[in-house]
């Protein structure tokens, strides 16, 4: 069974659900998979993974958080080449505009965007059944 490491950072609790539902979409499919705060999990780890749902949600002028979720994601790029990703996030303003930066970002590295998906504010029932479908996703192109 290939591993599946969900790493995400959230400051109001919508990309936490958001990753919460992933995780259960994914285990439900059949993975194996484990729930990281970004805070807990660092590129070293991600050698032990075989694929990656990161998620975090739009700050400032459409960026990534800057003070931990960015600086780890610098480092993980250099090893995301050939690998399954899927990126969430929530949003508050602008459209997901920080999502299409994100995606041209990870498909630059190599990696293999198997999906994306940006929510305005709080997920909703219909958005946690998305982020679940994003989890059965990522575990589909692990087999």
């Amino acid at each position: 069974m290939k591993k599946i490491a969900v790493v995400y950072w959230s400051g109001g609790g919508n990309t936490e659900a958001m990753a919460k539902a992933a995780v259960d979409g994914a285990k439900n499919a059949g993975g194996e998979v484990e729930l990281f705060r970004v805070d807990g999990f660092s590129a070293q780890d991600m050698k032990d993974y075989d694929g990656f749902l990161f998620g975090c949600p739009a700050m400032g002028a459409e960026v990534l958080e800057e003070a931990e979720f960015e600086p780890f994601f610098q480092e993980a790029e250099s090893k995301l080449s050939g690998v399954p990703v899927a990126l969430f996030g929530s949003y508050g303003w602008g459209g997901g505009e920080w999502l299409r930066q994100w995606e041209a970002r990870v498909k630059g590295d190599g990696a293999q965007l198997i999906g994306s998906l940006a929510i305005e504010n709080a997920p909703d029932e219909k958005g946690l059944a998305d982020c679940a479908a994003l989890g059965t996703s990522l575990v589909k192109a692990l087999t």
